[in-house]
């Protein structure tokens, strides 16, 4: 399953509703990258970081 290894997110399950007014279950999940991440001791490790995560500056990503 896709999930933020920072801030936890996953999938939510909606509904798909159209003109007509018909429901069907859906899964949005989020948008995760495997980027490469500093840890706190330095060292670049690989990670699944949601774009939120990334937008905010919430990781340092290794370069």
């Amino acid at each position: 399953m896709a999930m933020c290894e920072i801030c936890g997110k996953t999938q939510q399950m909606g509904n798909r509703v159209s003109h007509a007014n018909n429901k069907r279950k859906h899964a949005f999940k989020p948008n995760i990258q495997k980027i490469r991440v500093k840890d706190a001791a330095g060292t670049p490790k690989r990670q699944y970081v949601c774009t939120r995560c990334l937008k905010s500056n919430k990781v340092a990503k290794a370069v």
